[in-house]
């Protein structure tokens, strides 16, 4: 019976790739302000904040339409978010910001969409989650 491969030797190099440190969040419960009486969104419960990694999966796409008719809407910027294996999933629809950038200081303010749960496979190293920018400006 053999043993299961290790992939251990590989984590010095995931290291060096996951340099960055990201959150994964969703949207806090609302909560009542008591001045105004209306409900105000929450703080955001954060399912993970550590090390990863975004890559870019090819840049903007284009949407071709008849006037009038129904498309699906697909993603426009396709990107992927590199994570340890030990962290959580995100799930669809959760986000997920950069927060401290080694390299890029142009991934900060950023904020993606999680598209669907991650990737799985037997072998695999690191935890990728397929993301769309929601980001539309820079806010400057």
């Amino acid at each position: 019976m053999s043993s299961p491969i290790s992939l251990s030797a590989l984590a010095p190099i995931m290291s060096r790739i996951m340099v960055d440190t990201v959150q994964i969040f969703r949207p806090g419960p609302e909560v009542l302000d008591p001045d105004s009486g209306v409900y105000m969104p929450g703080p955001d419960f954060i399912v993970y904040e550590g090390l990863g990694a975004v890559f870019s999966a090819g840049g903007p796409g284009m949407v071709l339409s008849l006037a009038g008719q129904v498309y699906a809407d697909d993603t426009r910027d396709r990107y992927r978010l590199l994570t340890p294996l030990d962290a959580p999933l995100a799930s669809r629809e959760d986000s997920v910001r950069v927060i401290r950038a080694t390299l890029d200081q142009g991934l900060l303010n950023r904020v993606w969409r999680v598209l669907d749960i991650s990737d799985a496979n037997t072998l695999g190293v690191v935890r990728t989650t397929w993301m769309d920018e929601s980001t539309q400006s820079t806010g400057a």
